[in-house]
């Protein structure tokens, strides 16, 4: 383990030489064109020097001019730059700095790399840091903080978006092919989870068929409608919970920030609304508390009910808590971090999300789960000792409307003619939830009380949170 560790610091520092060497190429090339030169020139000036890179690097001329554009934009970034050779992180961490800051100007890409980068920057990221965490969860958590903080709206690049949406087809090998849509994340993440809901409920002792071959089968019989249909009409048609945290003042139209759908990341607060004032019964609505961002707690007052703590879950962790484990399915299961049968309550710190594949190894190796709290998911060690880090997700504080600013600790009510000043700071703001001492906290009550018999035996029923009127 300590060799591969080095191999990998060794790896990165490779990497940061390369991309030095690269950039520098480009850059002396560039250095010696002459002032005079016309567009043209300068154009094939560039693709010279980046031919002789592939040549080189005996790589294909569009990877080597793609390394080159990743490699000019990570060393123009010098926090991010400075993690390769260190080894704090590796080339594909890097080259997703490169991808995200595309499009940025210079302030709003310094900005991105000094909040996962500088501890000592405003707001700085916290949990993993960069290098700690897989290319993929880097990349999800990188993205979330551009679609929050890109000088564009969401809305505005969405719509964009959604005129290029579109359907992909390319033949492939062996008389096979690739089919693919572009639509918007909503749309895209409640057909994944339908299909994948379907193809879970299809399988049993005579389905040989796996969950990755059910997918595309079950797809393929909805749009043609025929074929294994009849296979199909044995399987009710599932009810997929997906969760939409939609910060207050979004869901009430005041403002544009992004709201976050489970599953798929952030979405632009009109389809967010929509979503939620529909009527669609398998989205479930959770505001965000505007003075800190972190999620209110789902129905407070059944706090204790079963799904009520699992749909809570789901909303702290995101996804399997695993390190490195992007699953993030409907069918995660909540498991107890420390076993019921060895004391363990039913409590939120007490309770994180598995894939069924990590919920195995669990129980059958020595990788042990840390502790977690009502916001954190928890952190995990190794065998071999190695801890690492809880993949927080980061709440950020939600915007405020332009009309009701903080201002000397006092909030601005600019829709009034005389600007009334209303003396109260977020700290004063009434409580979310009653404060009813009859409420019970499922983290005070032993593994033997009798209520928990009693929840077992009751009868739940469902309701979505969906907006009355």
């Amino acid at each position: 383990m300590e060799r591969l560790e080095v191999a990998a610091r060794l790896e990165a520092q490779l990497a940061a030489g390369k991309a030095r060497d690269a950039a520098e190429a480009v850059g002396f090339q560039e250095a010696m064109t002459p002032p005079d030169a016309t567009v043209t020139d300068c154009t094939y000036i560039q693709m010279s020097v980046v031919e002789e890179i592939a040549g080189v690097l005996t790589i294909s001329s569009a990877a080597a001019g793609a390394l080159v554009e990743q490699s000019r934009r990570v060393c123009s970034l010098p926090l991010a730059f400075e993690a390769l050779p260190s080894g704090a992180m590796s080339w594909q961490h890097a080259r997703i700095v490169a991808d995200e800051t595309e499009g940025l100007d210079g302030s709003g890409a310094a900005a991105l790399v000094a909040h996962f980068f500088d501890p000592d920057a405003p707001h700085a990221a916290w949990g993993a840091a960069p290098g700690e965490l897989v290319p993929s969860r880097f990349r999800a958590k990188v993205r979330s903080w551009r679609e929050r903080h890109h000088p564009e709206s969401i809305q505005k690049r969405h719509a964009k978006g959604a005129t290029d949406r579109r359907m992909e087809y390319t033949p492939d090998t062996d008389g096979m092919a690739w089919l693919s849509l572009y639509l918007p994340g909503d749309t895209a993440c409640a057909i994944w989870n339908r299909t994948t809901a379907t193809a879970r409920g299809l399988q049993g002792p005579n389905e040989p068929r796996t969950l990755t071959q059910l997918r595309p089968d079950i797809a393929a019989s909805l749009l043609l409608g025929a074929g294994t249909a009849t296979e199909l009409s044995k399987v009710p048609a599932p009810r997929v919970d997906v969760l939409v945290t939609v910060p207050v003042f979004a869901l009430l139209g005041a403002t544009d920030e992004p709201a976050v759908l489970d599953g798929f990341g952030p979405i632009p607060a009109s389809r967010a609304r929509r979503l939620v004032a529909d009527g669609a019964d398998s989205f479930y609505r959770v505001l965000v508390d505007p003075r800190d961002g972190a999620p209110l707690e789902i129905g407070r007052k059944n706090y204790r009910l079963t799904e009520t703590i699992k749909r809570w879950i789901r909303l702290r962790d995101a996804k399997c808590t695993f390190p490195g484990c992007t699953n993030n399915t409907p069918d995660n299961e909540t498991d107890h971090l420390t076993a019921w049968d060895h004391g363990g309550t039913t409590g939120i710190s007490n309770l994180a999300q598995l894939c069924p594949r990590h919920h195995r190894l669990k129980h059958h190796t020595r990788w042990t789960p840390g502790q977690a709290t009502s916001k954190d998911p928890p952190g995990w060690t190794s065998p071999t000792g190695r801890h690492y880090e809880p993949e927080h997700p980061a709440p950020e504080p939600a915007h405020w409307p332009q009309w009701l600013m903080p201002a000397a600790g006092q909030f601005i009510d600019a829709r009034c003619a005389d600007a009334r000043c209303i003396d109260a700071g977020p700290e004063d703001l009434p409580p979310w939830e009653p404060d009813d001492d009859s409420l019970i906290d499922p983290d005070d009550l032993s593994p033997d009380d009798p209520l928990w018999a009693e929840l077992l035996a009751t009868q739940l029923l469902e309701t979505p949170l969906v907006p009355s009127g």
